[in-house]
């Protein structure tokens, strides 16, 4: 089978169980056949969709569309993807958790051009690792993702998995009753813990239901693909086992504790869907107290389920392991800097409320670039101390790299790999990395309003 064969293949299969009443769709493969270049096309555009029961939500989509076409390709082959810009503004794509060449990593000035309207972008990569990852664009970030510029990139195991999948992807948006929007941002909640969207959304609907075969194995991937929420998924009736964080799998698979989820984190989760006619909801768990997500019901099979009696683990991805013994120890300290509001060209205020060791990404990150954070060096360990030293919770990611969060201070951890940490307010935690993909890596929080008021910075590896 060609190879584009085998990935349409795998989007058909792979998504039409998972979402009953509608279904994500696949991206399109190129309109003149030409395979050598690119194996499918996404379109930056408007749209609209319907998000409220009160009315039509303008969006900016993928192909126009909520949920945005699922990306689908098995780890260690290349993807090749024709990004147009069809906007009346610049976007890009970032492979959110994927070890890619930095030129493909969709981060404007520190790794590509920006695509401005009408251009395109060909991306171009392995992707070395499976597990659940996403996509959204890396400049005007608030707009662009808070009106729906988020999919899914599933990369699937080298070998099949005995899983029946349930992508559960989370999105709030800032809407009225009628649809129309609410400011996406508002500066005295970026100032905290950012802006919270009023609509709560499971893969563009609200409080669906997911029907899955009675007795199967279900591997649900839980996304995180909001600008600021975090969340904290719990399941009524179940205990299912964590079988990865982030992407990267928990080799062996690791009993289910409460995980909060801060923005741009993933979640798999494994258990055996239950008999016929049972119902399982998904909850935030809120304190006390859950806020429904979605449900799970439990249909008839229409084909043979395989027989388990335990949930098999998700192999290893190839993840260099840092050597501890020598690594060298880099301090990275998350502040807040306070409500300075400095004056644009333009007369509006350019908001700056926080700092990594005491320095802002400002105004200077969107035409030259600042001094990196940390000039490393290509194939050394590194063990990073992290200092949330703010009220606050930051889930700080890092591009280009795998990290193993070894410790903190608020809590117990068993060492698991990942490509973002929520931090607690006023945690210090450690994580370890082998620098071994050389570019300039973005290191910044990712709940959206606090990257784009000051908390972001990279790294060097050459």
């Amino acid at each position: 089978m060609k190879r584009r064969s085998i990935l349409k293949q795998g989007l058909g299969i792979g998504l039409a169980s998972a979402l009953p009443r509608f279904s994500l769709a696949m991206a399109r493969p190129p309109e003149d056949g030409n395979s050598l270049d690119y194996d499918y096309v996404l379109r930056a555009e408007k749209g609209r969709a319907q998000l409220v029961d009160g009315g039509i939500s303008d969006i900016l989509g993928f192909n126009g569309q909520f949920p945005a076409p699922t990306i689908r390709v098995r780890q260690g082959e290349r993807l090749r993807l024709r990004f147009d810009n069809h906007l009346d503004e610049a976007s890009t794509i970032h492979w959110h958790g994927i070890r890619l060449d930095n030129a493909m990593d969709g981060v404007p000035v520190l790794s590509q051009a920006p695509v401005a309207p009408g251009e395109s972008f060909i991306y171009d990569f392995v992707c070395p690792d499976a597990g659940t990852f996403w996509y959204h664009p890396h400049i005007n970030s608030i707009r662009q993702l808070g009106m729906g510029m988020v999919g899914v990139l599933i990369v699937e195991e080298r070998e099949p998995q005995p899983y029946h999948e349930v992508i559960v992807g989370l999105k709030d948006w800032r809407l009225r009753a009628d649809g129309s929007y609410l400011p996406l941002s508002i500066p005295r909640e970026a100032f905290r813990d950012g802006t919270l969207g009023t609509v709560n959304t499971v893969n563009g609907q609200q409080r669906p239901v997911i029907e899955v075969p009675a007795g199967a194995p279900l591997r649900l991937r839980l996304l995180n693909m909001d600008n600021t929420r975090v969340y904290r998924p719990k399941l009524g009736g179940a205990t299912p086992r964590m079988l990865a964080l982030d992407g990267s799998p928990l080799t062996p698979h690791r009993p289910f504790a409460l995980t909060p989820l801060g923005a741009g984190m993933r979640m798999d989760l494994g258990l055996i869907a239950p008999p016929a006619g049972t119902e399982v909801p998904v909850y935030d768990q809120q304190g006390r107290f859950g806020v429904e997500l979605c449900r799970l019901r439990s249909v008839p099979p229409g084909q043979p389920t395989p027989a388990l009696t335990a949930l098999p683990s998700l192999p290893a991805n190839p993840i260099a392991k840092p050597d501890l013994a020598r690594a060298e120890t880099l301090r990275f300290v998350f502040e807040w800097q306070g409500a300075l509001s400095p004056t644009g060209h333009d007369g509006q205020a350019d908001h700056s409320f926080w700092l990594i060791n005491r320095r802002a990404w400002g105004e200077h990150g969107k035409q030259s670039l600042p001094a990196p954070l940390a000039e490393l060096q290509r194939g050394r360990s590194y063990i990073a101390e992290l200092h949330n030293a703010t009220p606050h919770q930051h889930p700080i990611h890092l591009h280009g790299l795998i990290f193993t969060v070894l410790s903190s201070d608020k809590r117990d951890i068993t060492p698991y790999e990942s490509d973002t940490i929520l931090l607690e307010k006023n945690e210090r935690a450690r994580i370890a990395f082998v620098a071994d993909n050389p570019g300039r890596w973005m290191f910044h929080c990712h709940v959206i309003e606090h990257m784009k008021t000051g908390l972001m910075g990279y790294i060097t590896i050459a």
